[in-house]
């Protein structure tokens, strides 16, 4: 299975329309999905990262439900 990040924006933002996002959470989703594994509904058009940011600077903040989700997962 293939994973990605999606960033969740702070309430009352949207999506950068270019550039890095800011106040940003980080979820891992299944590539493709806007679901978390956290179970939390993400804007699908939200700003999507590789799986292989996780655990770096470019995916903080990340959240602690998926991370341990993903670490089941056996990545």
């Amino acid at each position: 299975m293939e994973f990605q990040l999606r960033a969740e924006y702070a309430e009352g933002t949207t999506p950068p329309r270019s550039g890095e996002a800011r106040d940003t959470t980080w979820h891992m989703t299944e590539a493709g999905e806007a679901r978390a594994l956290c179970g939390r509904d993400l804007d699908p058009a939200s700003e999507t990262r590789p799986a292989e940011a996780w655990g770096t600077e470019a995916a903080e903040s990340f959240c602690r439900s998926c991370g341990a989700q993903y670490l089941r997962q056996g990545q």
